[in-house]
């Protein structure tokens, strides 16, 4: 795919697609901007080569229609205030006024179209709205890996009608890393999956096994496999849907003589609330109506063991319920350090686990941190990534 570099961007209309889908709270109020930064770098070398840049993103589910909870105006005054420089709001661009907006803009001014998911036919992959967007431009970029995995039309259709179709530095950097890390990755390579959406995680855990030296299941993830190895996890989050598949992942481990790590202690309680009554638990000790919620000091110590000589470290999902520090999150904290600390190559990738680590502080200590949530655990996943292969 070409690099934005290599485009002469110079006075040109570039349309950018860049995934600004960050957190909010329930007042609206940015809480962490990290994808925002990183996009930076492509806005500004647009920037540098006074181009007209119209920037477009999604923001949540809305589901084809107008959702003023997930409207990019708290956004778009964010990046004006990052860039310390006027941002024009768009809310609707096949509208009279947003069309006059677009055709005015001139070579140094950014307008920022409303979310592009109010349209019904983004998330369809529609042509004729996929080439509406293609005619706003003379250069399309695409810097959005959060959307890799999605065959949208601003993403992937557009590229059959744009004059012009290119990577920013972000795409690109995301792409480049993670096909190093899993094809030369430095060894041992310890692969770590955490977090609670068992089923997206198989995928993902069976690809792995190709590539990695160790593998480190945690969080609701491990519930199941421990369910699997026959384990009574009392009240714990369980997939039952996917219980065979990680029969079969143990299975393949096992053949290949790859080592699987879990949680042989837990931090357990009856309910997910700070003032929970919770416990230390052996893993084959969790009372009745209790729920596995975070590692404990023995599954610590295992882990740490497991990561001592590790070269690559990939990350993907938290080890307890990070979100309720007290008392679930100690396990993710503990982990993160030591993860950190270490010489190896870290890459991190999925919205939770990057969530942790900004709000630990740990970021600059990371090797490498991936704005793709499902776009990076589809690619360890092996799957197609249609918005990448739209380039070809």
């Amino acid at each position: 795919m070409k690099h934005i570099k290599d485009i002469d961007c110079n006075q040109k209309k570039v349309f950018l697609r860049t995934d600004f889908n960050v957190p909010m709270d329930e007042q609206l109020n940015i809480t962490d901007d990290s994808r925002i930064k990183r996009a930076l770098p492509t806005l500004k070398h647009l920037i540098d080569n006074n181009s007209a840049i119209i920037i477009a993103s999604h923001l949540g589910r809305p589901k084809g229609s107008y959702n003023p909870q997930l409207s990019l105006k708290p956004v778009v005054k964010r990046l004006s205030d990052i860039l310390g420089k006027k941002v024009v709001f768009c809310d609707d661009f096949t509208s009279s006024e947003g069309k006059k907006l677009i055709d005015n803009i001139k070579s140094g001014e950014i307008l920022f179209l409303e979310n592009l998911r109010f349209y019904s036919s983004e998330e369809k992959n529609d042509t004729d709205f996929a080439k509406q967007l293609a005619d706003l431009c003379d250069i399309y970029v695409n810097d959005a890996f959060g959307l890799a995995h999605r065959a949208h039309a601003s993403v992937y259709a557009i590229t059959k009608f744009a004059k012009v179709s290119c990577a920013g530095f972000l795409l690109y950097q995301e792409y480049d890393y993670l096909k190093k890390v899993m094809q030369n990755p430095q060894r041992p390579l310890v692969a770590i999956i955490g977090g609670a959406k068992v089923s997206s995680k198989i995928a993902a855990l069976k690809n792995l096994l190709n590539y990695a030296d160790k593998i480190i299941i945690a969080g609701a993830v491990a519930n199941t496999f421990l369910k699997a190895k026959g384990i009574d996890m009392a009240a714990s989050k369980i997939d039952n849907e996917a219980i065979e598949g990680a029969k079969a992942i143990m299975e393949i481990a096992e053949q290949k003589n790859i080592p699987l790590y879990f949680p042989q202690d837990c931090i357990a309680a009856q309910k997910i609330s700070s003032d929970a009554d919770f416990g230390k638990f052996d893993i084959n000790d969790i009372p009745l109506d209790y729920m596995a919620l975070d590692i404990g000091l023995k599954s610590f110590k295992t882990f740490q063991k497991a990561l001592k000589d590790a070269k690559t470290i990939i990350w993907s999902g938290t080890f307890g319920i990070f979100e309720v520090f007290y008392p679930f999150g100690y396990g993710t904290q503990s982990m993160a350090d030591i993860i950190t600390e270490t010489s190896a190559f870290t890459l991190i990738g999925g919205g939770d686990t990057v969530a942790a680590i900004n709000k630990l502080g740990l970021s600059e200590k990371v090797s490498y941190i991936s704005t793709g949530g499902g776009a990076f655990l589809s690619f360890l996943a092996g799957k197609q990534m249609p918005a990448i292969e739209a380039f070809n």
